[in-house]
């Protein structure tokens, strides 16, 4: 028995040092891990955008392979804590905490990423105009804002002179451009590989000194004059400021899009509501635990301080473990960790009762401590499990729907009840072992029991 305690306790204090060492890292970082705390949308601020397919006929692998690419797109932002989930057949959500320019990301996200020349026919067309082009003869950006019923009203298409699938996405990098009578400025160099490279170099070769159109998802980025051929299919693309330059370097090193997107709703969280939020859950939180503490002390004496103690172990143990998945933190989240509190408090009522009822039925302290746990086990496994159970259905359920919120209730909740297991069989078992010798049936006040007057001990119960 003695063995058994000291192991026992040997492993509560590895885990606790571990969690407490992953809580307390030098700069949230721990053994080269970022070990930093994850808000999400709602507690840090930033947006929610839901992209819907423009194509009707888009098909679930098209739809999966765009979600793919988003969140490489997203990843390229720098912007932590993202989450992109397909929502239904055609719509994919993507949520941005803390982005400081949200219309730059929603076009980041939206664009298809197609790089295309164009023969302007000799005509200088001005950036941001949208053209249709062989390539992509119906752009979504003109489908969106206007209501035509003939594609052949919406303007003249240019002739492609690249296609979009021959861009070299290794060669895809951010520069600058050297030179010029603009001096150097912000540029994409870019590579065109097989037969886009090919028609480049002689359609470039044939019109030096006329205007060449480059067109990123139907929008003119540029329409530099030839000087010389372009006869390996490579250049650059130069822009007025850096962050032109990467929206562009994300939409074309990422590969395109296979279908286009376009914005079916979005919105904005400010970060003074996420505050707002993160301050009254902490408030909240720290009232639910004291409140809980206090009644445990208070009707269960002695064993109620041990099941505090492990309850603040839980708490610290949950935190290490949220940081180092690392789980983004939602208020749904924080509300299936405070859930998971109470059902955690709930193993140990049902361990604490159980011992009273053996004590007053004549057994010694040791006999009833070890016959509360196995009898209480049984009640303990089957809530448990129960309430796992409810947590895969809820998290699958909020994955296939793109329900985030819903996943970070029931990730929380189901890792609350795996460690509420570890504290109230393990440790809360293992500290009572430990302080047993310290209390003989003259100190039975320290359950809150008297057994010598059984009355007097009902009436405590009840």
């Amino acid at each position: 028995m003695q063995n058994r305690n000291l192991s026992a306790l040997i492993l509560i204090i590895v885990v606790l040092g571990l969690a407490l060492a992953i809580n307390f890292a030098p700069n949230n970082n721990f053994l080269g891990r970022d070990v930093s705390v994850r808000l999400g949308l709602d507690l840090q601020g930033g947006i929610q955008v839901l992209l819907r397919a423009a194509d009707p006929n888009a098909t679930a692998e098209q739809i999966a392979t765009a979600a793919g690419v988003i969140e490489q797109r997203v990843n390229a932002l720098g912007v932590g804590e993202t989450v992109v989930q397909r929502a239904g057949n055609d719509r994919i959500i993507v949520e941005l905490p803390g982005v400081a320019n949200p219309e730059q990301a929603i076009e980041t996200l939206r664009g298809t990423g197609r790089l295309e020349f164009i023969d302007s026919q000799g005509q200088y067309l001005a950036e941001g105009t949208i053209v249709r082009t062989s390539n992509s003869p119906n752009p979504p950006q003109l489908l969106e804002t206007d209501t035509i019923t003939d594609p052949n009203s919406l303007g003249p298409i240019y002739q492609s002179i690249t296609d979009g699938a021959d861009l070299d996405t290794g060669a895809v990098q951010p520069t600058f451009s050297q030179g010029g009578t603009l001096g150097s400025r912000p540029a994409v160099s870019f590579a065109f590989r097989g037969a886009s490279a090919q028609r480049l170099a002689s359609f470039t070769a044939a019109n030096v000194g006329k205007p060449m159109c480059i067109v990123l998802d139907n929008v003119v980025v540029s329409c530099p004059v030839i000087n010389a051929a372009l006869t390996d299919g490579s250049g650059v693309i130069e822009v007025t400021t850096e962050a032109e330059r990467n929206q562009i370097f994300n939409k074309l090193k990422y590969g395109a899009l296979p279908v286009p997107l376009v914005v079916e709703t979005s919105r904005t969280v400010t970060a003074t509501l996420g505050q707002e939020s993160v301050s009254a859950s902490i408030v909240a939180g720290i009232i639910g635990l004291s409140v809980v503490a206090i009644f445990m002390i208070l009707f269960y004496r002695g064993p109620g301080l041990i099941a505090t103690i492990a309850l603040l172990i839980y708490t610290v143990i949950s935190f290490a473990i949220y940081r180092l998945i690392p789980v983004t933190l939602t208020l749904p989240g924080i509300a299936g960790f405070i859930l998971s509190i109470g059902l955690a408090v709930d193993a140990n009522v049902l361990i604490f009762a159980r011992l009273r009822e053996e004590y007053r039925r004549g057994r010694d302290i040791r006999n009833a401590l070890e016959l509360a746990f196995v009898e209480s086990w049984p009640a303990i496994r089957d809530s448990s499990v129960s309430t796992l159970i409810t947590s895969i259905v809820l998290f699958m359920f909020g994955n296939s729907f793109g329900v985030s919120l819903i996943k970070g209730f029931a990730l929380t909740l189901g890792l609350g009840i795996v460690i509420s297991l570890f504290t109230a069989v393990i440790v809360t078992r293992t500290f009572m072992r430990i302080v047993l010798p310290l209390f003989s049936d003259e100190r039975a006040w320290w359950f809150g029991v008297d057994r010598r007057n059984p009355e007097t001990a009902v009436t405590a119960i009840s």
